[in-house]
């Protein structure tokens, strides 16, 4: 086949798709905005139906490799005594702390690896305009490279800029949960040992794992909140809402507030959902948190980014590389799946950081009494369900390489 298609967005998506295009025999360049890969970043997790997604790419060792290993987590105490535990072998390995959990940009690494002689990267650059025709479109990057592709396809995240490009603002699409994050790499001075704790107070919620090997750990700082004005680009701006918003709490919190400035790796954004009638116009496709995401509360952002992948480039290939074929077909196979693990992210947003005290306390009990409760109880049911809730097609007679 000989469709070169081009994607926007070097994360976790964008190689993933690169690397099911090749395999079924297209060709791809991806273009990236940072100058390189992006290190650290939170840790995300592969569950359900995904797990089989990167079996079939032959990249399971390599993944499992890369994993942080945390064998679970804890609620604590302001003074770190534990009061309630949650293993990730609970659950088929799909629970809160999932047995495939990895940092993004580890993720990234290996999915790069081995598409990075098979596709081209183009990293410091983006798309700035296009303009489709009957046969293509004509691609002009912000570097000024004027390029011809036969499709374009956005894994840029849930600020997409190719998004904006085509489908327009992004206030028509992002709906806001009602929640912020931040994760950073921190030392592990609390000597955590393939473990994670948390910490919650009212509105607010706070965790440490630990990664590397125990080396070094990573933070975790969430609250509620309405939307805020803030440009998320703005590094030192949101370093500010931290500070502001966990002011006075207790435990870590304190020392964790004083690692901001010398973390290699901040990130902060909003727990948002992207929901688009169609996830593609013309010859323009959307991947992953671009098209569909489900927030970073219902842990599942990576693995629909994973099934996306596989599920666009085999109708590609399914079409013959015909899009007007391809995309609705690729639509169609995943909605369910999208609308039951976007769900999750809304119900987490319910009961995540509750803003009282009795609230927090009766958080805790759960976790204390769900390890003991006989088989899955009807919360973890219903998750598993969603990460599962989808009959993975078989492309493996369309490969060529």
């Amino acid at each position: 086949m000989s469709t070169h298609i081009l994607i926007s967005g070097a994360s976790i998506a964008g190689p993933a798709l690169a690397h099911w295009l090749h395999r079924f025999g297209f060709q791809a360049t991806v273009v990236e905005r940072s100058p390189g890969l992006r290190p650290g970043g939170q840790a995300v997790d592969i569950r359900g139906v995904a797990k089989e997604v990167v079996r079939r790419m032959g990249l399971d060792g390599q993944v499992r490799a890369a994993c942080t290993d945390t064998d679970g987590i804890s609620l604590v105490t302001r003074n770190n005594r534990r009061i309630g535990s949650m293993r990730s072998d609970m659950f088929d390995g799909d629970g809160l702390i999932a047995e495939i959990e990895i940092l993004r940009g580890d993720l990234s690494e290996v999915f790069h690896a081995p598409t990075k002689d098979t596709a081209e990267y183009l990293f410091d650059d983006r798309i700035e305009s296009l303009r489709e025709d009957a046969s293509g479109v004509e691609v002009r990057f912000a570097s000024g490279l004027e390029r011809r592709f036969g499709l374009v396809v956005g894994a840029d995240g849930l600020h997409s800029g190719l998004r904006a490009l085509v489908f327009g603002p992004e206030s028509d699409y992002v709906a806001h949960l009602g929640h912020y994050l931040a994760f950073f790499t921190v030392p592990n001075r609390l000597e955590l040992d393939r473990w994670a704790l948390g910490y919650g107070d009212p509105g607010r919620t706070a965790a440490i794992r630990s990664i590397h090997d125990n080396r070094d750990a990573m933070a975790f700082l969430g609250f509620r909140s309405p939307q805020l004005d803030y440009d998320y680009r703005d590094v030192e701006g949101q370093k500010a809402v931290l500070r502001e918003r966990f002011a006075g709490m207790a435990w870590e919190v304190p020392w964790l507030l004083e690692q901001l400035d010398a973390a290699p790796d901040f990130f902060f954004d909003s727990c948002s959902q992207v929901h688009l009638e169609s996830w593609s116009s013309g010859r323009v496709a959307l991947l992953g948190d671009a098209a569909f995401c489900p927030s970073p509360l219902s842990g599942q952002g990576t693995s629909l980014a994973l099934v996306g992948a596989y599920v666009l480039a085999g109708e590609l290939a399914a079409a013959g590389g015909d899009h007007t074929a391809a995309f609705p077909a690729y639509q169609r196979r995943l909605a369910h799946f999208v609308a039951a693990n976007q769900k999750i992210g809304r119900d987490n947003a319910a009961n995540t950081a509750p803003n009282s005290r009795l609230g927090v306390a009766l958080q805790a009990l759960a976790m204390v009494a769900l390890p003991h409760l006989p088989g899955k109880n009807m919360i973890m049911r219903r998750v598993m369900r969603a990460v599962n809730e989808l009959d993975l097609p078989d492309y493996s007679h369309l490969a060529v390489a």
